[in-house]
């Protein structure tokens, strides 16, 4: 084929991989791990807090609340698929991963960060139709259509991420087993095989600019509507708090998508233009950082909740 995608399936592959953790800055492990560990643990407790009280309380059945629970969720899931074995490596040295768990956790990372962005969208969607459409916001936004709408993301997240776990976990590995990353990020992993990794990384880098893309047109679209409703607000007091619940939003997106596509790119151009230390620091913090800031930007400044 013309990217040269064929696998060799009688290849053995092998029985485990070696995370070397963040490489040329071996020195400074214990001390990511220190830091790692404790916004890990902020970020469990912080999301099963949310989770909880809104799970909990009746008052909180808004559909605001329905996507920050599953937010939440969909965070814990994030930090927990990696962060313990990254703590781990950077502890202890521990950097040995099986076969079938590198996959697994390549595949529940990556597909909770293609969930996430669909979250971030419905919970645009959301304020546009609260403050744009107020009249309308509980016969637009039902249960059933909250329902549909956190359905249609996950299985994009799951369309989106089979076939590339498929084609990576199918590539030949017939020289190092030494991952170059502090867990099984699917473009170091690709550089393992003795095949050409082009196809993966290309339908990558084109699948995640595309879903991303396309998420952040209509969120911007969304809160430009937003905007243009808020200023038009004869109160004061109206304008600053839609102005704060906006702000607070746009600034967990911006921790989230940019750091995210400055990973996949940064490991596209590849380490003689970006070095490899900063890739693989920015991909680990990628991972703990949104879901370490996302329930207090969004929960804790939420007064429902903190009531």
């Amino acid at each position: 084929m013309m990217l040269g995608l064929h696998y060799n399936h009688t290849m053995e592959p092998p029985a485990s991989f070696f995370l070397m953790g963040i490489p040329g800055l071996q020195f400074s492990h214990f001390w990511l791990a220190i830091s790692l560990s404790a916004m890990y643990t902020m970020a469990l407790l912080g999301n099963i807090f949310i989770v909880t009280v809104i799970w909990m309380d009746s008052t909180l059945q808004e559909p605001m609340y329905w996507f920050l629970c599953v937010l939440a969720a969909v965070d814990i899931v994030m930090a927990f698929s990696a962060v313990p074995k990254m703590v781990g490596i950077f502890c202890t040295g521990d950097s040995s991963i099986s076969f079938n768990a590198c996959f697994t956790q390549m595949y529940f990372v990556h597909t909770a960060t293609a969930v996430e962005t669909g979250l971030l969208l419905a919970m645009a969607f959301d304020r546009y139709i609260a403050i744009c459409k107020p009249l309308h916001y509980k016969r637009i936004l039902t249960p059933q259509v909250m329902l549909g709408m956190s359905m249609v993301i996950i299985i994009r997240a799951i369309i989106f991420m089979t076939p590339l776990s498929w084609m990576v976990s199918h590539l030949p590995f017939c020289d190092s087993n030494v991952i170059l990353h502090s867990y099984c990020e699917h473009i170091a992993v690709a550089k393992l095989a003795c095949d050409n990794p082009m196809p993966s990384s290309l339908y990558s880098l084109i699948g995640s600019s595309i879903i991303v893309s396309a998420d952040v047109a209509f969120i911007a679209a969304s809160y430009n509507l937003i905007l243009r409703a808020v200023f038009s607000l004869s109160l004061k007091k109206a304008q600053l708090e839609a102005l704060s619940t906006c702000g607070s939003h746009m600034g967990v997106m911006a921790l989230y998508y940019l750091p995210g596509m400055a990973s996949i790119y940064m490991a596209w151009l590849g380490k003689d233009i970006v070095p490899l230390h900063t890739q693989v620091l920015l991909a680990d913090l990628y991972l703990v950082i949104p879901p370490t800031l996302n329930p207090i930007i969004y929960g804790l400044r939420t007064k429902q909740i903190r009531e």
